[in-house]
């Protein structure tokens, strides 16, 4: 009769423990049930379940393994397992698996309290916890550090929204950002990923940039602010807003596209989802002509905003063709799907505006970026603590993978 046993090793981590336990049970003819091993500071946690077809050699081998882990200078523990006991355990297997990605410039035990607790709250179980950021050094932080905790939980899940809320609610408190997603097929198998551009790609609202040249400034601000809020239609207050930039000299455009600043890790996630195979858009309510400046700079594939009308130098104060809206960037971002021939799951949408919201609901993976608070309350997710490139995180990459690119 078959024995199950669970194998914990614990000590300094050397070359060879792994081999040298292994080894001992290839010799009894053991199957592996499950296996996991985790070093957090050269110190090594491991944990086995095997299971001996042979009962009667329990105890030879659990002697094996104990005189492998003293010689090797490790704390071993063997515990029997009933095979009632292992069928739960495997049911189990069948509950929805669920991720939470803690973002912030560093992790602190009371984030992590904070989170667990939650996590506890709602009949959910910790598969395993895992640091996505690189290594911290002591002493005061690098500017702009980054720091990931990623969370792997299972169990039935009665009230998502419940779970969310109180996640949201702890994310306030504690001024970072927690993510939650269900971990299905699609999360490392996204395809495209489509970006507003003002506010989120880069760091001003153009249309604000123009006109503060023209001498209205306060203006369009003022209409601006309204619409991004969602208190003004959106195409309604663009005619509105570009009317007031009638007469400026063409030359300013080039000289505010010169001088946009790029979000912070925007180079560093466009570049490295290029290297992974990604496509990227703009979708844009702002004008074509920053979007093909960024396009360039950026290296992306699609670009699709309004035409700022200009005629012998000057601006007209019009636009050409259809204005891109909310539903507008929903309707192109179908488009694109479809022209990549992928799944609506396998696209991210990226933006923050309340035009922005249409667009983040159509995609598999919406992400609300430094938004205002009605986006942020509507998105799927939201990213306010670090730059763009945490969403390489929100995808399960770490930055040793990151490094490579």
């Amino acid at each position: 009769m078959s024995q199950i046993l669970l194998i914990t090793i614990s000590g300094a981590d050397h070359p060879g423990v792994t081999a040298g336990i292994t080894a001992i049970l290839a010799r009894h003819n053991v199957n592996i049930l499950d296996i996991g091993q985790a070093v957090i500071h050269a110190t090594l946690s491991m944990g086995v379940l095997a299971e001996l077809p042979d009962g009667s050699l329990r105890q030879q081998v659990a002697d094996e393994v104990e005189r492998c882990g003293r010689d090797q200078g490790l704390h071993v523990r063997i515990a029997d397992v009933a095979e009632e006991s292992y069928g739960q355990w495997v049911e189990a297997q069948g509950r929805a698996r669920y991720i939470v990605t803690l973002l912030a410039r560093k992790i602190t035990a009371d984030q992590i309290a904070r989170v667990t607790e939650v996590v506890s709250r709602h009949g959910l179980n910790i598969d395993g916890i895992n640091r996505l950021s690189g290594r911290i050094p002591l002493g005061d932080l690098p500017a702009l550090s980054r720091a990931c905790v990623e969370f792997s939980v299972r169990g039935p899940l009665t009230d998502s929204s419940a779970f969310r809320r109180d996640l949201l609610e702890v994310a306030g408190a504690l001024e970072v950002d927690l993510a939650f997603q269900q971990d299905n097929m699609y999360r490392r198998n996204r395809r495209l990923v489509a970006f507003d551009m003002d506010s989120t790609l880069i760091e001003a609202e153009v249309i604000d940039e123009l006109a503060a040249r023209a001498g209205v400034g306060e203006q369009v601000a003022a209409i601006t602010e309204r619409a991004m809020r969602g208190e003004i239609d959106f195409s309604a207050s663009f005619r509105e807003r570009v009317a007031l930039l009638k007469g400026l000299d063409e030359h300013v455009l080039a000289e505010i596209a010169d001088e946009l600043k790029i979000t912070e890790g925007a180079e560093h996630l466009i570049s490295t989802l290029r290297t992974l195979g990604y496509r990227t858009a703009i979708l844009s309510g702002g004008f074509t002509y920053f979007a093909r400046y960024l396009q360039k700079r950026l290296g992306m594939d699609y670009v699709h905003a309004n035409e700022l009308d200009i005629e012998d130098g000057k601006v007209t104060g019009r636009v050409s063709g259809a204005i891109v809206d909310g539903e507008r960037k929903a309707q192109l971002l179908r488009q694109l799907a479809e022209a990549e021939g992928i799944d609506l799951q396998q696209v991210i949408a990226v933006g923050d505006g309340a035009n922005d919201l249409p667009m983040l609901s159509t995609a598999g993976l919406g992400i609300a970026f430094h938004a205002k608070p009605l986006v942020q309350q509507s998105a799927e997710q939201s990213i306010s603590t670090l730059g763009l490139d945490a969403i390489l995180y929100l995808l399960g990459f770490s930055d040793r993978y990151q490094e490579r690119f």
